[in-house]
């Protein structure tokens, strides 16, 4: 069962296609390879939101949908939820 799922390879970040788990096991699907992805989730990751894919530090750049979708506010690890917690639009 693919519970995540990453656009494209430069992406830091999959979204959760189900709620997933603290300490689950969850596998992800590389939508422009179809390669799968194996993660374990730091926290719960609800449905919708953002699997770190790798650990960030603060102001760094995190890419979704091959796309700059902001600026890491507080470091995360690689399975981390990344939501409004630790991520902040460039926009405002």
């Amino acid at each position: 069962m693919i519970q995540f799922l990453v656009h494209e390879k430069a992406d830091t970040v999959g979204v959760a296609t189900v709620d997933i788990k603290a300490n689950q096991v969850a596998t992800g699907l590389y939508m422009d390879n179809q390669n799968p992805v194996e993660i374990k989730a730091a926290q719960d990751i609800p449905l919708g939101h953002k699997i770190a894919l790798i650990a960030m530090q603060k102001g760094d750049t995190v890419i979704k949908y091959g796309h700059d979708i902001g600026c890491v506010t507080a470091a995360f690890d690689k399975g981390a939820h990344v939501h409004i917690h630790n991520l902040k639009t460039k926009r405002w």
